[in-house]
């Protein structure tokens, strides 16, 4: 029992009478432990006031967050179910169902396409509560789709990613989308349209070993988990002592390998501004000479 369950809860159940009182008034920051209104984490985009940590936001969080009023979701490409009928403590049917359930999504990326500070732009977002944003056939039909999509449109392709890898219950089906999704940011590249990655906490294994790395621009959320393997498997790998949060955005922004960290509040606005920079107003590629 604690000051909430105590103290708060039986003020606020005499403040509403009879009333019931719901679960998720509060949410505890998981860094600092604060106590926080939910309404008030939500319309702060789930970064804690008190000390800035960047919690998960959904996929449709996150194209609000992202997109000017009027963006538009595209319908995916349905990939096969269980290629391989995979089955460890349970069926893999059965997992992708209840995902499917729990979530509305049909896999772990959405693709939407609109506006961003009044500039074209097509947007993939990752959902980690999606069996860990992990990568099957239908996250690289749909990314494979917004590249496509961005062409047609001649937009810019933004890909948020947060994801534990490689889906392993596809087993080798989910490591071709490995360089299927490499070939997806090619297609955008050779079109000459800017390809930019904002990685999210975490972003590891599969997906960072591919597309997720290639971005003309590399950005991050402060704080972000940003790896291919493990600390721990690093460590008994090299068999040395790696550096405090060497996988945390802050030090691969030091180490050269992001271009920029940037609050997620500012992060709209700096997407607007990266876009100008890198087109023109008439929305054209600008010259390599500029």
């Amino acid at each position: 029992m604690n000051w909430i369950s105590e103290w708060a809860l039986p003020k606020i159940k005499t403040l509403f009478g009879s009333r019931e009182v719901p679960e998720n008034l509060w949410h505890k920051c998981p860094e600092c432990e604060q106590m926080i209104f939910q309404t008030d984490l939500d319309k702060n985009l789930r970064v804690c006031p008190h000390c800035g940590h960047h919690m998960r936001l959904s996929a449709r969080q996150r194209l609000d967050a992202t997109f000017d009023e009027g963006w538009q979701k595209i319908e995916l490409p349905k990939a096969p179910a269980d290629p391989l009928r995979f089955r460890d403590q349970r069926r893999y049917s059965e997992r992708l169902r209840d995902a499917q359930a729990k979530s509305g999504m049909d896999d772990a990326v959405v693709v939407g396409h609109g506006t961003v500070e009044g500039q074209r732009a097509v947007v993939a977002t990752f959902e980690f509560a999606f069996m860990a944003g992990s990568m099957g056939a239908g996250v690289g039909e749909a990314l494979v789709t917004a590249a496509r999509l961005a062409v047609l449109q001649d937009a810019p392709l933004i890909v948020f990613a947060s994801s534990g890898g490689a889906r392993m219950q596809e087993g080798a089906v989910s490591l071709m989308q490995m360089p299927r999704t490499v070939i997806a940011t090619q297609m955008v590249k050779d079109a000459g349209l800017p390809f930019i990655v904002v990685l999210c906490d975490p972003t590891t294994g599969g997906v960072t070993a591919s597309f997720a790395m290639l971005g003309d621009i590399q950005i991050a959320e402060p704080g972000a988990l940003i790896g291919f393997a493990g600390a721990r498997v690093i460590e008994q790998t090299v068999r040395e002592v790696l550096p405090e949060g060497f996988q945390r955005a802050e030090y691969l922004l030091e180490h050269g390998i992001l271009d920029m960290v940037v609050k997620r509040g500012e992060m709209k606005e700096t997407l607007g501004r990266l876009i100008r920079l890198l087109r023109d107003s008439e929305g054209e590629p600008v010259p390599a000479a500029a």
